[in-house]
């Protein structure tokens, strides 16, 4: 039987290169960029790359990455590197050595390289953060170099291209890949390339200056003789191995237009068979055939069928670098749908020197023959009723299921569970769009993960984007656009424990209403708002964490100082979520633009309220004296730890409804906290504090012309007076739609105080559960809190721990607990 290995190292001979070893020998210099070396770069540049730019020899082409990545990165401020996940991990990792964080993101369904989109998504996201861009030209397809040219002007940041399999490949212009790139594209010439030494790499770039420095640093950062002036490490290719280089470089154009031919040959063979790779090269150095196999294919029993017949196949990369734990710990990950299928479908088969087009009908018959074979058809996975469908992704949902992880209970909970998020990944939802602080502290985020009995979630205790939190521990807060990498990296691994547990993630799904079914049932239509499909699934609960929304309308029709908001402010209403946003400050500038001294209103009591007066505090709107009122019907009530803290500053204006019974919290529920603390007690003046002259305190109380007269002379109104729940559409059994207390006028609860759903009339909806922003739940009894307070209770602590606990204890028929 003829053997077909994958992989066929085929190096030059060094036995047939002893005149040139013996002329090495003679001369005494064996490495140091020799004479050899020195000849390989310069043949190299003129007979691969067209004479353009210039070349540098290194000991290792991760090595070579991890040189050009800390090159590109040199005066630029960011601190993460932009990387597809459908790479090697040599990429990866030489962007952690360089001192970058990766960002990995997912692949183009056609050439399988780096997802254009995903790439100006992360650009926007973390505008100013990224670094450098690591593009990995997969297998050798000669991906569009300009484009990265105009993305690294666009955005002010460096490239590196990782073009590992690609040192030979023709790009559609007839040129050798990477050909008058100003960038630095970095070759491998390991053994099992095609360009195949023994070790080795290449780094090109057609500015050679940029090759000066790198050679520099590949000699102990050496721009003095003997004198380090820059980073630098030992990186040289030895002489031994530039005389293989030399002679790979004789027959590189034999070697590969010869795998060019296999190629080709396969591709007439496989026809529709498998889904072959997209490729702009003229010339692909191919190191094997990579296909992805039809779905439902059990890849396993392909690659034993094949085997069985003495051909050797793969699966790069699978998995790719967000499958891997120590990328998972280390990287920022984001959504990587079409890489997941990659690797679930990757085959690669030999294509060698040695073999001819002979032998590639024969490799090919030998695979379709495994394909036709019915035992390796995966079943499609039967229906089945599931415990509980989350509709929610986000903040609040997530949240939940680390309450149930800190009572090691998300394994149980997860084998049932279908989670539905319309955003692209669990975690972040909307918080990381808006431009404030947080009303929860650094370590409150961190405690979610801190100690966690999940191993996998206590180990993000150490990941950089926790890190990143960390750096506003003891602090006023995280400003939330800082939040979305660890509330993602949280929601991916979660998201993770649930699959490993037997439950589903639908990202990318929007649920459209979930009916009752006689039997009891709760049916859920979820639609993927990618293809439009929709499907339904069965489940015993369901648990709201769908958020809540700022309504126009009711806002319009409340009545502020004896007449309706909308008839007093008409256009100059702005709401307080609009303005919070990222880009709202922007829009409210827009509104003021005419005015010299400009005058807001704002109305409210709310976190919010004063979270909008902070967020124009420290903007440089010019507001003089007074000019900034904030409009309140409710007292403004600071938090303090303790009464005997309270007493001490100066603040007595609370009573024993005030503190709460378990935690001896004044306020703890109605108080203001961090940033928007520090405002109200200024403004106050508690303990001596001066308040800010810019701001002026209003109370309301029923008609009051000062009130009016504050309204009609603002440029801007900005209405801080709450959010509705989102109310999911619930159907009973004859399909009708079921009258929520969510849906009454004003500021509605959508839960109970058992975090149950409930209809117009209070009663409790079986097997419905809400939990998250105005969700309407308030601590009391055992879980504590204030008996003065009146409000809603919104916080990520409260559903991380107690309120997520109430309704998991209830999924899993388990007596409520209280215990805070």
């Amino acid at each position: 039987m003829h053997e077909f290995p994958l992989i066929a190292p085929r190096p030059p001979r060094l036995s047939k290169l002893t005149e040139a070893l013996r002329s090495i020998e003679a001369r005494g210099v064996y490495s140091n960029g020799g004479p050899v070396v020195r000849e390989f770069e310069s043949r190299a540049v003129a007979e691969l790359f067209g004479g353009q730019g210039a070349a540098l020899a290194v000991n290792n082409a991760t090595i070579g990455l991890i040189l050009a990545i800390r090159q590109a990165a040199e005066g630029r401020r960011g601190k993460y590197a932009l990387i597809p996940s459908f790479t090697f991990a040599a990429t990866a990792h030489a962007a952690i050595w360089a001192g970058l964080t990766p960002i990995l993101i997912d692949s183009a369904p056609t050439d399988w390289a780096a997802s254009a989109e995903a790439e100006e998504a992360m650009l926007a996201r973390h505008a100013g953060e990224i670094a450098v861009l690591v593009p990995y030209d997969t297998f050798g397809t000669c991906t569009d170099l300009a484009r990265y040219a105009r993305l690294s002007e666009q955005h002010g940041v460096g490239v590196v291209v990782d073009g590992a399999a690609s040192l030979g490949s023709i790009d559609a212009a007839g040129r050798g890949f990477g050909t008058g790139a100003p960038f630095a594209a970095v070759f491998s010439m390991h053994a099992t390339k095609t360009f195949a030494t023994a070790e080795g790499g290449l780094i090109y770039s057609a500015d050679a200056e940029r090759i000066d420095a790198l050679r520099r640093m590949h000699n102990f950062g050496f721009g003095l003789p003997r004198s380090a002036t820059e980073p630098g490490t030992n990186a040289k290719l030895p002489e031994v191995l530039g005389l293989l280089a030399l002679a790979k470089l004789d027959e590189i154009d034999a070697v590969a237009e010869h795998r060019a031919a296999l190629d080709r040959a396969y591709r007439a063979c496989l026809g529709d068979a498998v889904t072959l790779q997209a490729t702009s090269a003229v010339r692909q150095v191919a190191q094997f055939m990579p296909m992805l196999l039809p779905r439902g294919i059990d890849r396993a029993a392909v690659i034993a069928e094949l085997a069985g017949k003495g051909i050797g196949s793969g699966h790069y990369f699978a998995p790719h670098l967000a499958q891997q734990p120590y990328f998972q710990r280390e990287s920022l990950l984001y959504p990587t749908p079409v890489a997941d299928d990659l690797a679930a479908r990757m085959l690669s088969l030999p294509v060698t020197d040695a073999m001819t087009e002979a032998d590639v009908a024969t490799v090919c018959g030998a695979l379709h023959a495994a394909l036709r074979k019915p035992h390796i058809v995966v079943p499609a996975p039967q229906p089945r009723i599931l415990s509980t469908v989350l509709v929610g992704g986000g903040p609040a949902g997530i949240a939940f299921l680390i309450s149930a992880s800190k009572r090691g209970k998300l394994r149980e909970l997860g084998a049932g569970l279908a989670v539905i998020e319309r955003g692209p990944s669990l975690g972040a939802g909307q918080l990381p769009n808006y431009a404030i602080t947080s009303d929860s502290t650094a370590e409150t985020f961190l405690s979610a993960v801190k100690d966690n009995p999940e191993p996998g979630i206590a180990a993000l205790i150490d990941h950089p984007a926790a890190r990143e939190i960390a750096r506003y521990a003891g602090k006023l807060g995280v400003p939330l656009h800082r939040t979305g990498p660890f509330l993602e990296a949280m929601g991916q691994r979660v998201g993770a424990i649930l699959a490993e547990s037997g439950g589903r993630v639908h990202t990318g799904h929007e649920v459209l209403d979930s009916r009752r079914t006689a039997a009891g049932l709760w049916q859920t239509r979820i639609r993927d708002l990618a293809s439009g499909a929709q499907h339904e699934l069965l489940s015993e609960n369901i648990v709201l964490a769908t958020g809540g929304y700022q309504s126009a309308s009711d806002i319009a029709a409340a009545t502020v100082a004896g007449a309706q908001l909308g008839e007093q402010a008409g256009e100059r209403l702005m709401l307080c979520d609009d303005m919070l946003r990222t880009g709202g400050m922007e829009r409210l500038r827009a509104r003021i633009a005419h005015s010299r001294a400009p005058r807001i209103a704002i109305i409210g009591a709310s976190t919010s309220a004063i979270a909008s007066a902070v967020l124009l505090l420290k903007s440089d709107i010019p507001f003089g004296a007074e000019s900034l009122s904030l409009l309140h019907r409710e007292a403004l009530r600071p938090w303090y730890p303790n009464a005997e803290a309270a007493h001490a500053d100066g603040f007595t204006d609370f009573g024993p409804d005030d503190i709460c019974p378990l935690s001896g919290f004044v306020y703890r529920l109605a108080g203001f906290r961090l940033e928007a603390r520090e405002l109200v007690l200024r403004m106050l003046r508690i303990g001596g504090r001066t308040p800010d002259p810019r701001v002026r305190l209003h109370r309301l109380a029923g008609p009051d012309s000062n009130a009016a007269r504050i309204l009609a002379e603002a440029d801007v109104i900005v209405a801080a007076l709450g959010y509705r729940p989102h109310a999911l559409p619930l159907l009973d059994a004859a399909g009708q739609r079921i009258a929520l207390a969510a849906h009454a006028p004003g500021r509605p609860r959508l839960a109970d105080q058992l975090c149950r759903v409930s209809d117009a009339e209070g009663q409790p909806l079986p097997g419905a559960y809400g939990i998250g922003l105005a969700a309407g739940f308030v601590p009391e009894g055992r879980l504590g809190g204030e008996k003065s307070f009146k409000g809603k209770a919104n916080g990520l602590w409260q559903w991380q721990n107690d309120v997520g606990q109430l309704i998991v204890d209830q999924l899993l028929g388990q007596a409520v607990s209280l215990a805070a």
